[in-house]
């Protein structure tokens, strides 16, 4: 005689099995970000320390951005002076900036990504406030060097902003759009630090701390984002389709960086002082780094959206009735 049962035995159909986690995404996201800012914050006092408060420093910046013979300041006399005030008169205008935030707000809702772009819209007013907090208390003291004021530009307000707002972008828009802008963004950025150098508004180490301020505020308000509750895509993962993607555009955006080099470099050679051109190529390449680095951290991360009532939530595990007999 057989003698059955009839019982339920609980076995989840939720999906496939997941892979086990690698070791780097044992690391949150937010905590990554926020130890990228605080590298950031450390890079952004050690500048300002070296270059604004000792001698070798405000020394070095004089080297790169000499004054003027006659008059006393930094413009530099070369042709270029023109196009990089009419550069920077054109970014300075409140009516580009408050269409550039505007975009970052129009993708921000497009994509559902509100927060994302009032985030970074915030962060873009903060890099201006931070700036220009930063300049006027921070005192730089007189240690007479020829090529030195006691006048403090520390950091650029300008470019900060510029920094800033190519960022906003990447905290709206997609990883793939993302990494597409990451280029020709900090590529004008550069154009914009290269401008405050040649028009005498700022020195090399000002630069550098205006690109060190937006890439810190954007490493702040993207571990805020990704700590925020809500729908979001994926972290980035390490799969070999992605690695090759990722080497092949970084491949491409090295060679047009390296054709850029060889067009601009020389007509820069010959219409600069070698000081300013080793600044204005220090700057280049110290913001494609930044912005490259902050960027690969936040590579395929899709920030959260806000989670529709309606939406559906994760297919909850069932249960099926087996006999065993």
């Amino acid at each position: 005689m057989t003698i059955g049962s009839l019982y339920s035995v609980g076995r989840s159909t939720s999906g496939p099995a997941r892979p086990l986690p690698s070791a780097r995404a044992t690391v949150p996201l937010g905590l990554r970000l926020l130890a990228a800012a605080l590298c950031g914050l450390l890079a952004l006092t050690l500048t300002a320390a070296v270059f604004v408060r000792t001698y070798a420093g405000q020394w070095l910046d004089g080297v790169l951005l000499p004054r003027a013979e006659r008059g006393g300041g930094y413009e530099q006399q070369t042709v270029l002076v023109g196009p990089a005030k009419t550069v920077l008169a054109t970014f300075g205008s409140p009516t580009l900036i408050a269409s550039l935030l505007g975009v970052v707000l129009l993708v921000g809702v497009l994509r559902r990504r509100v927060v994302a772009g009032v985030v970074g819209v915030g962060m873009v007013v903060c890099a201006v406030l931070v700036a220009g907090a930063v300049k006027g208390a921070l005192p730089r003291p007189d240690l007479q060097i020829d090529s030195s004021t006691t006048h403090n530009s520390f950091p650029s307000g300008h470019v900060a902003a510029a920094t800033a707002v190519l960022l906003a972008f990447m905290l709206v828009l997609p990883g793939w759009a993302r990494r597409w802008l990451a280029v020709p963004g900090a590529a004008g950025v550069s154009v914009i630090a290269a401008a405050t150098m040649i028009a005498g508004w700022h020195r090399f180490s000002d630069v550098l701390g205006g690109v060190l301020l937006g890439v810190t505020l954007f490493c702040l308000a993207a571990a805020a984002l990704a700590a925020w509750p809500g729908d979001r895509g994926a972290a980035g993962g390490a799969d070999g389709g992605n690695l090759w993607r990722g080497l092949a555009e970084a491949g491409i955006g090295l060679v047009a960086l390296v054709w850029a080099l060889m067009v601009i470099v020389p007509g820069l050679a010959a219409s600069v002082q070698r000081g300013v051109l080793v600044a204005i190529v220090a700057a280049a390449a110290s913001t494609m780094f930044l912005v490259g680095a902050v960027v690969f951290l936040v590579r395929s991360t899709d920030f959260p959206t806000s989670r529709s009532p309606r939406s559906p939530g994760r297919p909850q595990p069932s249960t099926e009735t087996r006999k065993i007999s």
